[in-house]
């Protein structure tokens, strides 16, 4: 864990706090969805932990998928490409849909992924993302619920990675500049 500490300019987030937020948006997801069984989408595999901690807060019947998508590659900017690499397996058609986001940087992705599950007919798709840096939308995004809104920095840990490491930090960081470019 030393090395990749060393690889941080600051913490943005411990887990005592990243935590606490979370049991509030489960909290706040039990009591609007208290008589469904919502289906949460999980974008692999940034959103993983989120989803993991996120679903043991909420207090309803619930379902799970993933999605994965691709707009970075090893990249520390998003291509403003988006990919389906794989697509969720159960239906909502008629069910209410609560996508699980990591970050939301330019807003293309999570637009993107709104648009691709509109055409499967859901009941309702509300957005869930942890993280969101607001400088970097290039376009007008809905955000539902949301963990931190964060400044342009390119942060890393607790399932954000760059060129899939520091995942697995249990906070939030930001990545030195030296280490990425």
């Amino acid at each position: 864990m030393d090395v990749m500490n060393s690889s941080l300019s600051a913490v943005l987030f411990d887990e005592k706090t990243i935590q606490n937020r979370i049991r509030e948006m489960g909290a706040e997801l039990s009591k609007v969805f208290a008589d469904e069984t919502p289906v949460m989408i999980c974008t692999l595999s940034g959103a993983v932990t989120f989803l993991s901690d996120l679903m043991r807060y909420t207090a309803i019947p619930l379902e799970i998928d993933f999605l994965s998508i691709s707009s970075y590659g090893n990249s520390s900017k998003s291509s403003g490409i988006v990919q389906i690499r794989k697509d969720i397996d159960i239906e909502i058609k008629g069910r209410h849909v609560i996508i699980i986001e990591d970050i939301v940087d330019s807003g293309l992705s999570l637009n993107y992924l709104k648009e691709y599950l509109f055409k499967q007919e859901p009941k309702s798709i509300t957005t869930c993302v942890l993280l969101s840096k607001p400088s970097a939308h290039k376009v007008e995004v809905q955000i539902d619920y949301l963990g931190f809104e964060i400044e342009d920095e390119f942060v890393v840990g607790y399932g954000l990675d760059y060129a899939e490491k520091f995942r697995n930090l249990p906070y939030i960081g930001i990545l030195k500049k030296e280490v990425y470019t």
